[in-house]
């Protein structure tokens, strides 16, 4: 048999001389690889995943002898406390539609049209009825409401009240077709970063049931609102924040801990492009005397005292001097600038210009302050002492307060 010339005897010698060395080479090689192998993948150093088998003793090669660590199997349970909860909870959680009519050309009511979605939770079901809560401004202007349960079938319901301070209100509807209620919790135990479910229906129907999962952010936040649109605050929501997602339709749903209790009505956001992931509940137990009233009465009866006033900080300071003539020891106050005819204030003697400083020796600085005191300490037909200025004098009066 012939060969080529470059596979003559001597260039075949010369290449065993090679040979040798370069096998004993890729040997060792292999060998430092396989020994050092398992140290790699437990450093995470390589740029791709590689499974080491075991023996029967649960220890890699590499790992036998060294440390002496057993590695464990974990488990992965999908059908954790949070799904379990959520298919508890969720047929509770309904939506809400606002239905209204529309004035033609004639000035004549239409037909009832959609005019807008929330949420709502049915909380109680008592001798064939239930009653579902929402938000005061998810039901704001309604000619005829809706409820929509989770399983899409749509049920006349009626307004029993509703109210624009803690904005909340109060639905009922025959219990034929309901089967689940919502248990209530207390939200007073909570701790900031335990978790918090939202459950309702983000911008509409299409959407209903949808489940974000978030923690508990903050407890008793204050909340500025401007309840009539003319800029000027007329009343702090004491809320819970959530980072659990609240859009547009949310409002009115679900906000349950880890047990499936309802600890909120979620109620807002706030929306912003630099803001993500700060959303505010009603806590469930600040509702629930609310609810309870709207229930019996179907309005929150509270103190009314029947002026329109401002805090001296919305006062130019130059009229501080002039008009009002206020001393210099008077840094704050709430001023008067109308007063309705025949209500408590004016019986008591209070003008407009009057400049309002302590009610029962409380200081008063804004219209917030006042709200507070009258709706929280105060019940109508209870009397309450005023000390005001007026003319730069400090006087008194008695007012007997009625119902708003």
């Amino acid at each position: 048999m012939g060969y080529y010339d470059d596979h003559s005897p001597q260039k075949r010698e010369k290449k065993r001389r090679w040979a040798v060395p370069t096998i004993v080479g890729l040997v060792l090689g292999a060998v430092l690889v396989l020994l050092a192998l398992p140290a790699l993948v437990q450093t995470e150093m390589l740029p791709y995943d590689i499974t080491i088998p075991e023996d029967e003793s649960g220890l890699t090669e590499g790992e036998q002898g060294l440390t002496g660590n057993t590695t464990k199997t974990v488990d992965v349970d999908v059908n954790t406390q949070i799904t379990e909860v959520v298919e508890k909870v969720r047929p509770s959680v309904v939506g809400v539609v606002n239905m209204q009519s529309q004035s033609n050309f004639w000035d004549q009511p239409s037909d009832p049209q959609q005019a807008g979605i929330g949420s709502g939770v049915i909380y109680k079901q008592e001798e064939g009825t239930a009653y579902v809560v929402t938000n005061h401004h998810v039901i704001e202007g309604a000619s005829e409401l809706e409820v929509v349960l989770s399983d899409e079938t749509r049920v006349s319901a009626q307004l029993v009240g509703s109210d624009v301070f803690t904005d909340l209100a109060v639905l009922t509807m025959p219990a034929d077709e309901v089967e689940h209620t919502i248990e209530l919790g207390n939200s007073d135990n909570l701790k900031v970063g335990e978790p918090a479910i939202a459950i309702g229906n983000p911008l509409s129907l299409n959407f209903s049931g949808s489940v974000t999962k978030g923690i508990i952010s903050g407890t008793q936040r204050a909340i500025p609102q401007d309840l009539n649109g003319d800029g000027v605050e007329d009343w702090q929501a004491e809320v819970l924040q959530t980072d659990a997602a609240i859009n547009p339709g949310n409002s009115g749903g679900a906000l349950i801990n880890i047990e499936g209790q309802l600890v909120g009505i979620n109620s807002m956001k706030i929306a912003q492009a630099a803001v993500e992931g700060i959303g505010f509940a009603i806590p469930i137990s600040t509702a629930t005397p609310i609810i309870e009233e709207l229930e019996a009465e179907g309005q929150v009866n509270r103190a009314f005292l029947g002026v329109e006033a401002y805090g001296l900080n919305q006062v130019p300071s130059s009229e501080w001097e002039s008009r009002l003539n206020l001393p210099e020891s008077v840094e704050g106050g709430l001023y008067l600038r109308s007063i309705s005819q025949t209500s408590p204030a004016a019986k008591a003697g209070l003008e407009p210009g009057d400049v309002i400083t302590e009610l029962d020796g409380t200081p008063v600085t804004d219209i917030i302050e006042l709200r507070k005191y009258l709706y929280r300490e105060k019940d109508p037909g209870e009397e309450m002492e005023i000390t005001y200025y007026r003319d730069g004098e400090e006087d008194t009066t008695t007012v007997t307060l009625a119902s708003q």
